[in-house]
Parts: C-alpha cells; sequence; structure tokens
C-alpha cells in the first residue's frame, strides 16, 4: 500500500479555496445587483441573466467538466478551469454594458463546470476511507460557507470600492491558488477508456434549460399562459427530448439515463433543484426589498442577510445528525415546513424585521432539505456511480439557481421595475406555497429507509 501524500491536506485547501470562489460567485452578486443596474442601466429581465447565466452554464456543462477529468487527466482540467474562470472575471469586472457583462458571466460558468467536478475528483482520489469522509465533510462546508460570505462581501465590496470588485477579488485569489497547484497538482494519467466527450449532450441539455429560462423571465410580462411562453416551454421539452435521444444512441453518454428510474435518484434531485430554486430566489428578492425599497445601503443589506446565510449552516448541521435517527423522509418534509413557516412571514408582513426574519427561518428548513436531498440521492447508490450523482446532484443544484430567479424575478417583476411592494408579497407568497407543496409531495415520494452512516458527507 503506498504511503499517502503528505501534502494532501494544503492541496485540499488549495482546492477547497477554488470551490469556495464558484460558489461564492452566485450568492456574492445577489447583494450587488441592484447597484449594477443602475450603473448600467439594465432591464429587469437582462439582471435575472447575470444570476442566471453563470448557474445555467455552471450546471450544464457539469457533467461535461466531470467526463474531462476521467478523459484528459484531473490536473489539465482543473488548472484550464481556473485560468478561464479566472480571466472571465476580469471581464466580467471591467463590463460597461450588458454585453460584457453577460459574456463574462457565461465564461466564468464554463471556467466552474471545468473546475468543480476535476477538483473534487482530485480529492476523491487523494484521500481513503475515513480520511476520505472528512475531507469531503470539509468540501461541503465549503459551499454553505461561500454562500454564507459571499452575501455579506457583497456588501463590503459594493458599499466600498464597487459592485466591479465583487469579480476583480477573484482575479488575485485565481492567479495564487493557479501558481501554487501548477507545483503541488500530482500529474495523473487520463483513463485507459477510449471513450469520447458527449458535447452535443451537453449542448442539448443547457439549451433546454436556457430555453425553459428565458420562457420563465419572459413569463412576467407576455403573461404565464401566453402562446410565447407555452411555445418556448414547448420548444425547452423538445431540446430534452433530443438530448434523450442522444444519450441512447451515442457511444459514451454524458448520463445514463437509466439512473432516473430510481426513486430516490429522482426524488433527491427534485428535492436540492427546489430547495436551491427557494434559497436564491429569497435571497433576490430580500436583497430588492431592502435596496431599492427600504433604500438601504448595500452593506447594511449585506449584514442583515448574515443571520440568513448563516441558518442555512445552522440547519444543515441539525439535519446532519438527525437524518441517521429519523430517515431522509422526516427531515425534507420538516425542511420544507420550517421554510414554508418562514416565507409565510414576509408574504403577510412588511417591513424590513418581518423579511430578515422569515428569510432566517425558511433557510434554516432549506438546510436541513440539502441534506434530506443528498442522503436520499446517494442512499442506494453504488461507489462506481458516485461521480455521476454527485454530478447530477450539482447540476440540479445550479439550474435550482437559474429557475428560482428566473421565477421570482417574473413573479414580483411590479416591484423588481417600479416602486410598489405587491409584487415582493407575491413572490413571497408564491415561495411560500412552492415550499409547502414540496413538502407534502416529499411525505409520498422520499423512499423511508435510514441512511447508512457515512453517506451524509457525500454531497
Amino acid at each position: 500500500m503506498e504511503e499517502p501524500d503528505p501534502r494532501r491536506w494544503r492541496l485540499l485547501g488549495l482546492l477547497a479555496v477554488a470551490q469556495f470562489m464558484l460558489i461564492l460567485d452566485v450568492t456574492v452578486v445577489a447583494i450587488a445587483l441592484p447597484n449594477i443596474q443602475t450603473d448600467l442601466g439594465l432591464q429587469r429581465e437582462t439582471l435575472t441573466w447575470v444570476v442566471s447565466a453563470y448557474t445555467l452554464m455552471f450546471g450544464g456543462l457539469m457533467l461535461l467538466g466531470g467526463r474531462a477529468a476521467d478523459l484528459f487527466g484531473s490536473r489539465r482540467v482543473v488548472l484550464t478551469g481556473l485560468f478561464v474562470f479566472t480571466l472571465a472575471s476580469l471581464a466580467t469586472g471591467l463590463a460597461n454594458g450588458p454585453e460584457l457583462l453577460l459574456a463574462g458571466r457565461v465564461a466564468q460558468g464554463i471556467g466552474a463546470a471545468m473546475l468543480s467536478p476535476a477538483a473534487l475528483s482530485v480529492v476523491t482520489k487523494t484521500f481513503d476511507g475515513e480520511e476520505r469522509n472528512k475531507a469531503l465533510g470539509i468540501w461541503s462546508a465549503m459551499g454553505g460557507g461561500g454562500s454564507a460570505i459571499g452575501v455579506l462581501l457583497g456588501g463590503l465590496l459594493t458599499a466600498g470600492p464597487g459592485w466591479q470588485w465583487v469579480f476583480y477579488l477573484n482575479v488575485p485569489i485565481g492567479v495564487i491558488v493557479f501558481a501554487v497547484l501548477l507545483r503541488m497538482l500530482p500529474a495523473d494519467r487520463p483513463a485507459a477508456s477510449t471513450g469520447r466527450l458527449d458535447v452535443p449532450g451537453a449542448l442539448l441539455v443547457t439549451a433546454g434549460t436556457g430555453t425553459a429560462i428565458y420562457a420563465l423571465i419572459n413569463a412576467g410580462d407576455r403573461g404565464w399562459l401566453s402562446a410565447a411562453t407555452l411555445g418556448t416551454l414547448a420548444g425547452a421539452i423538445v431540446l430534452y427530448g433530443v438530448f434523450a435521444w442522444v444519450q441512447r444512441s451515442v457511444r459514451s453518454p454524458l448520463m445514463d439515463l437509466r439512473i432516473f428510474t430510481r426513486r430516490p435518484v429522482v426524488a433527491g434531485i427534485f428535492m436540492i433543484l427546489v430547495a436551491t430554486a427557494l434559497m436564491i430566489a429569497t435571497f433576490f428578492l430580500g436583497s430588492f426589498y431592502l435596496q431599492h425599497f427600504q433604500q438601504y445601503g448595500a452593506l447594511r443589506t449585506g449584514l442583515l442577510f448574515l443571520p440568513v446565510a448563516l441558518a442555512a449552516i445552522l440547519g444543515a448541521q441539525v439535519a446532519g445528525t438527525l437524518v441517521g435517527h429519523v430517515g431522509a423522509r422526516m427531515v425534507a418534509l420538516a425542511g420544507f415546513a420550517i421554510s414554508a413557516l418562514g416565507l409565510a412571514v414576509p408574504a403577510i408582513w412588511s417591513g424590513a424585521a418581518a423579511i430578515v426574519t422569515g428569510m432566517t427561518v425558511s433557510t434554516i428548513g432549506l438546510g436541513a432539505a440539502f441534506v434530506a436531498a443528498s442522503t436520499t440521492t446517494f442512499a442506494q447508490i453504488d461507489y462506481r456511480e458516485a461521480g455521476l450523482a454527485s454530478g447530477l446532484l450539482s447540476t440540479f443544484h445550479e439550474f435550482g439557481a437559474s429557475v428560482g430567479v428566473a421565477v421570482v424575478s417574473s413573479v414580483a417583476a411590479a416591484s423588481l421595475a417600479g416602486t410598489v411592494s405587491t409584487g415582493f408579497t407575491r413572490g413571497f407568497t408564491f415561495a411560500a406555497i412552492t415550499a409547502a407543496v414540496v413538502g407534502l409531495l416529499a411525505l409520498v415520494a422520499v423512499p423511508t429507509f435510514k441512511p447508512a452512516t457515512g453517506a451524509v458527507h457525500a454531497h
């Protein structure tokens, strides 16, 4: 048995910092959005794409990134992804209009989709047994911590040097991490298999989701049941159908669609999609309510968001302890029920206190729902499929963020564009009802089994 690499914990630290930047980039932008809108004179639809363009590319190309790491070696894909992400962050910060801003966000998402799965694959290859569980625990904590710190950092940077620094900050960190990883990342031989990259599959699934998001963003203006909205959604379904056909006919498909015949997998990825959608959607609504409607500055908003972000970590910790005793079904039901109660507060009462309190309570529930989602997904997964399962979970996590912002931006369109508060009330009401419905669905959909110990860290 070979000796473990003595530098493995330092390597984990560096890769975790890189992952931290990618996760941070979803929420750090939430607080900066109102300032970006004012500075660049963006429409509501364009503003929604500032969040969705990144999460769509990140999610849509993630499985391709993981497959590329297997075929070309993780080291090469990690370094390429980090290089692209860092360069794209610089371009986004320099943007003086919507075109460069959105192009930069798309490129950031492409870099993230290469970097994240390849870095995780390095972590799983570098650590064994108990150490691997510990390493994956640290990796997951970076995800929760990234969301939390992103909100505060977004406020500090936007109020201080300006929203551009939300993106510029990635540049020095990216350069330093790149330089050190260049020396430290072990050379790995690509897989001996002669598989090919399923680029058409990745493009089809991204195009399908992008089309659906486009329909959802514009539904607020065109009407939810208008011919344009329904036609665009039908187009998305056709693209998904073509994707499924391609997956069955190519030699090395992006994903084995048979994994979707398993109830735990479908229930788990559905829960991660909805939980992320609710979380990012309420961050988006809350940020606009506090900054546009209450006229609070970015820093004050960032500070008010801190308990909301920490609540996610608290909810996940508590659920991680409970899930082994009561099972994922009860954790999912409790998580979504708590979220629905929290979201009902700003749906009924207005004011900054109601918004922050409601969002904090809701996020405790969503933190628990994340744990229920990952333990359910991994419940009956063989170790040979762990890569595909975690790739799917991460993909639907990012898609959830895209869809959540798109839907809530349409539902609350009146308030995001003008000065009335009815849109915010509608947005929070819609979110509360969604959480309650999904909680009830979890009772039916999530199989009853006690998860095996150790499965909790797999996200």
